[in-house]
């Protein structure tokens, strides 16, 4: 009953983000941001206070991006927003310099603090240049660049995880300290996110950081503390100057859209970079490659210090789900799913048909299932067959000739097979293995996110791999894993070695490698050389038999 004008609030639906680092999409490109454009067009008139979109930079740096390409690549994927909406024709010239205004961000903030400090300074600069330049917004206060940040979860460890709480602080006060380019909102990781879900009070220990720093602090009392600093004037201008570059180039290829395979080449490239500065100590990482020796800690002695899932919630919610339809009107949920039909085919925005099935009590999943016949489904590009980054330090060569010498005696190369089963889209570590196997010589397939266990098991039995790697990390592992074992075991090819990685705890590994998994790697075997040369001893044991 509370009129839509009244509303306010935010929705996150860069979908264009999901396509290059987070997995989260269903349809082609083209469908999934008009969606976004019906969202942005429908509220400019109906919800003038909520913020219709919400561009993420945050997952492309936990996919890899520098700085220039965590800049360059969301606003790349802003301007297609507002080019579609514009293109669109349904909000009205005069009210197009609103709707920019109501245009907010998702950003990461990484360790290299100097650096992430005045990225943020070139975001608000350099947004405030677009939207005067290319859309000709006038008003100063519609050109601000509003923004939310959640801090690094890429740089957390899992050894010494305590050093996660400075890491935290540190990065929480790149986007803090500089009030011109200050954020809005501000979201903090837990120390434990790397041994498994944070409790309410690894949250609660969170939440403490930021009510310090805003109610403890005399931060807010003073302007920008940054404004003439040289040194920072001069780093922002280097971020802006590529960050231009990368923007034109992108324009040239079209835009986001038809920009989609080079951006998410770049991003598997610029994290095999990053993974190898690791393993080379290049890139110094306290408690993983240097300062190692450590006193035992309190914080995880007990083995209990994260949240377990509950493993019946699956079964709750299939049964919640189903007293939901019986207990709706479902003639009028079919005449609303019917009504969402028809606007699609007709290229109609989608934004009422969808409020109508709300109301209706259709389920998310027969939403998306109705357009899926109107749109299909989409396979982004991997990034990793195109990838061109072959340095990872010194053990790479030796195991290229390792593999080498095994395909000169048995007369193929060995084989991989890596598989994302269910939801879980967040794929880096599933592509960095990709790439090292195939840098290495190994015949590498992967055919990308949200696999079932059957699509799995049947690119098994088709392709004949030496050995199978799943990588899962939603949590859901011992069901996802235990499916494709059972399916590999009825197509006959259970004795093909099967090995996980992911965010796995130690009593569910110790479960899985009872069932018969080969081997479980965790975010601590940063050494990716290391778990190729396992690899290949599993695969060497396997090679005679075939």
């Amino acid at each position: 009953g509370v009129a839509r004008s009244a509303l306010s609030g935010t929705v996150q639906n860069d979908v264009l983000k999901e396509y290059l680092s987070r997995g989260t999409y269903i349809f082609p490109p083209g469908p999934s941001l008009k969606l976004t454009a019906d969202v942005v067009a429908f509220t400019t008139d109906e919800i003038p206070k909520w913020n219709p979109t919400n561009v993420c930079s945050y997952h492309l740096q936990e996919a890899g991006a520098t700085p220039e390409e965590e800049l360059a690549f969301a606003l790349a994927n802003a301007i297609a927003v507002l080019d579609a909406v514009k293109a669109g024709g349904a909000v009205a010239e005069a009210d197009f310099p609103k709707l920019v205004g109501r245009i907010s961000f998702f950003v990461n903030a990484g360790i290299r603090f100097v650096t992430e400090l005045c990225k943020m300074r070139a975001f608000t600069e350099l947004w405030d240049e677009i939207t005067a330049e290319r859309y000709g917004v006038e008003d100063p206060k519609m050109r601000r660049f509003r923004y939310g940040v959640q801090v690094n979860s890429l740089g957390l460890t899992e050894q010494q995880p305590e050093n996660n709480v400075y890491r935290i602080l540190i990065e929480m006060l790149a986007v803090v300290l500089s009030r011109n380019a200050r954020a809005r909102a501000v979201q903090l990781p837990a120390w434990n996110e790397a041994l498994g879900l944070p409790r309410p009070w690894d949250q609660q220990w969170s939440l403490r950081l930021q009510q310090i720093m805003a109610h403890e602090t005399d931060l807010l009392e003073y302007g920008d503390l940054f404004d003439g600093s040289a040194e920072i004037e001069a780093k922002v201008e280097a971020l802006k100057d590529e960050t231009r570059v990368e923007l034109a180039r992108i324009d040239e290829m079209g835009g986001s859209v038809a920009a989609i395979p080079y951006m998410k080449r770049r991003l598997v490239e610029s994290n095999a970079r990053r993974l190898d500065a690791i393993e080379t100590g290049e890139q110094p990482l306290v408690g993983v490659n240097s300062f190692t020796e450590s006193e035992p800690s309190p914080l995880t002695a007990t083995g209990d210090n994260f949240l377990s899932v509950d493993e019946d919630a699956e079964a709750h919610q299939i049964e919640s789900l189903n007293v939901w339809r019986t207990r709706r009107d479902n003639a009028r949920a079919e005449q609303a799913l019917a009504g969402l039909e028809d606007a699609a085919h007709e290229e109609r925005n989608l934004m009422q048909p969808s409020i109508a099935c709300a109301h209706a009590g259709v389920t998310t999943g027969e939403w998306g299932q109705t357009l899926r016949e109107v749109y299909g489904e989409y396979r982004s590009p991997t990034g990793v067959s195109a990838s061109q980054t072959v340095a990872a330090g010194n053990g790479l060569q030796a195991l290229h000739k390792r593999v080498g010498k095994i395909a000169e005696k048995h007369g193929q190369r060995p084989r991989i097979l890596i598989g994302k089963p269910g939801l879980d889209g967040h794929s880096n570590g599933a592509e960095q293995i990709a790439v090292r196997a195939r840098n290495a010589g190994f015949e590498v397939i992967y055919e990308g996110i949200r696999l079932t266990p059957e699509e799995i098991v049947a690119t098994a039995v088709q392709e004949h791999p030496h050995l199978v790697g799943l990588s899962v990390l939603s949590g859901s592992h011992l069901p996802l894993v235990k499916a494709v074992m059972a399916g590999m075991d009825a197509a006959g090819i259970g004795d093909t070695p099967l090995v996980v990685g992911g965010i796995i705890p130690a009593a569910d590994a110790d479960a899985l490698l009872k069932a018969g998994v080969a081997r479980i790697y965790s975010p601590k075997d940063f050494d990716i050389n290391a778990v190729i040369s396992e690899i290949l001893d599993l695969v060497e044991k396997k090679l005679p038999s075939l």
